[in-house]
């Protein structure tokens, strides 16, 4: 019989750098589960990602245990990487900040498609276009 599944948590740490400390080690208090159980595995998987955000979502079991995926850097920092942006825009609308080629939303959507809610390269890119302007970024051809 399968375990039952009584908690789904995704947390964004930085990659090769989580510690006991929060969020980790709060939030995977909050359930009973060992540290570092998680926490070695998890910088050993992302040393590649050392000091970027990593995205993981981690499923608990009722009997304690967990397993966990680790997602890569979310789609925001992605596009702040590309065009080499501090933060994105308080109101996206009005203040733009920035300018994104639809070659770099190609190299992101290239990156992150097993992620990515879409069944083509187009699609994806069209999220990632989305997500360009909802942070005050310009889509240019």
């Amino acid at each position: 019989m399968a375990k039952k599944v009584i908690g789904n948590l995704k947390l964004r740490i930085p990659g090769g750098k989580a510690t006991a400390g929060p969020p980790v080690g709060s939030t995977l208090g909050q359930w009973g589960l060992n540290m570092m159980d998680f926490i070695n595995p998890f910088n050993e998987q992302t040393k590649e990602f050392m000091g970027k955000n990593v995205i993981v979502h981690i499923r608990v079991y009722d009997d304690r245990t967990f397993d966990f995926k680790c997602l890569g850097q979310p789609v925001d920092d992605l596009i702040r990487e590309k065009i080499k942006l501090d933060k994105g825009s308080g109101k996206p609308n009005t203040d733009k900040v920035g300018k994104i080629t639809m070659a770099q939303i190609k190299e992101i959507a290239a990156v992150k498609m097993a992620q990515l809610n879409a069944i083509d390269e187009e699609g994806a890119c069209k999220q990632i276009a989305g997500t360009a302007r909802s942070m005050g970024v310009e889509v240019v051809e």
